[in-house]
């Protein structure tokens, strides 16, 4: 059996997006290759760097197994795949599977991840799952208008959830997100918060390393700035590290582990999400750490012993830029941004911009973080993709 580091050891993705993008690059970085697999009709940022490159369905599991079988491991890009069909497909190749795909079943849509981490005595948003419309109103009276309608499958970036401020918005939202169609949704209260917070974990079997505590700035449900760490104070940054590493534990996770809290204004914290992969609000590890969330997930999976995750300077901000046309992607007006003296520009390779898509992030780090969220900000708003 190949052994991680050797020139011919192939790390597959299932997934072929901007994540699978930066792990690659750590990947080469070691002398190994890469292979992907996309359920996308439209060329990836993934498929321009390697040779390697298969399509198709995330159901067809004969497509899957013939995909793992040119590869020594596989690993996780996105979610939005089903935990027996990666059984099937690992069983069938003899290839593994990076979360394994026991560890994935139990976080792999919002319903199972509220189960789990409440079940290991972790905080979470007050939830339920819905069937009827007599489940949106006596949730809506229990908790309060407004709440979220979610899609417990599927969604990211606002996509498959909903705000509904009435019993009429609900009904309304319920049949939009496919619940009259056999769709799970579950309802989760608003939560009165302070902060949004994440904090990103990699385990194997050499041990396991956690992130600094980060600020997740929110518009729209989409994350468009990070600071690292948050400034929250170090006693609320500490029990978010230690409930990030028990939840990983909880799954007994191998990779690369993100999760978001609601910081409540009782100070108390409440775990919103998870994901089994590289997240956006860890981007700003590139530059911002010793070692990024990229190079973590690539060690994690193969088993290599897991770098340091402390911070090089003492504020560390990301931007995500996102596109503002229907057009051809191109960045313009990042002269000044790229000038920046460590300031860095990371644009994903996708071929077409579309407003609100993730295209580019940009970090910058400084000595204080007020200071530096503010030159990020500037340097970035007139930017254009």
């Amino acid at each position: 059996m190949k052994k991680p580091l050797s020139t011919t050891f192939k790390i597959g993705f299932l997934g072929a997006g901007q994540l699978a993008r930066m792990s690659s690059l750590k990947i080469f970085e070691l002398g190994m290759q890469v292979a992907v697999y996309s359920d996308r009709a439209e060329n990836e940022p993934v498929q321009f760097m390697t040779p390697y490159s298969f399509s198709g369905s995330f159901d067809d599991v004969d497509a899957m197994v013939e995909f793992a079988k040119t590869c020594d491991l596989i690993t996780l890009e996105n979610e939005f795949i089903d935990s027996e069909i990666l059984k099937a497909v690992q069983e069938q190749s003899g290839t593994p599977i990076y979360p394994s795909p026991d560890s994935f079943a139990l976080i792999e849509n919002k319903l199972i991840e509220k189960q789990t981490f409440k079940n290991a005595g972790i905080p979470v948003t007050p939830y339920s799952l819905i069937k009827s419309k007599d489940d949106l109103i006596s949730f809506g009276e229990k908790y309060g208008w407004p709440y979220l309608l979610k899609s417990s499958k599927g969604g990211y970036d606002g996509y498959g959830n909903e705000t509904v401020k009435s019993s009429e918005e609900a009904f309304t939202a319920f049949d939009k997100l496919g619940g009259n169609d056999g769709r799970d949704i579950i309802a989760e209260a608003f939560v009165d918060f302070t902060h949004e917070l994440a904090v990103q974990v990699a385990r194997n079997k050499t041990g396991h390393v956690v992130y600094p505590c980060c600020e997740t700035v929110q518009e729209n449900h989409i994350n468009v700035a990070v600071k690292s760490p948050a400034q929250v104070g170090e006693k609320v940054r500490q029990r978010a590290q230690q409930l990030a590493i028990a939840a990983t534990e909880a799954i007994n996770g191998k990779g690369i582990f993100a999760y978001e809290f609601f910081l409540t204004k009782d100070r108390e914290l409440l775990m919103n999400e998870s994901a089994p992969r590289p997240h956006n609000s860890g981007h700003y590890t590139i530059e911002g750490a010793i070692t990024s969330q990229f190079e973590s997930h690539v060690r994690a999976v193969c088993d290599l012993p897991l770098g340091s995750t402390e911070l090089r300077k003492p504020a560390v901000v990301m931007i995500n830029l996102l596109g503002k046309h229907k057009r051809n992607a191109v960045v313009e007006n990042a002269e000044e941004a790229v000038a920046e003296p460590d300031g860095h520009l990371h644009s994903y390779g996708k071929l077409e911009s579309k407003p609100g898509r993730k295209m580019s992030h940009y970090t910058l780090l400084g000595e204080d973080m007020d200071q530096t969220f503010e030159r990020a900000r500037k340097l970035t708003a007139g930017i254009e993709i």
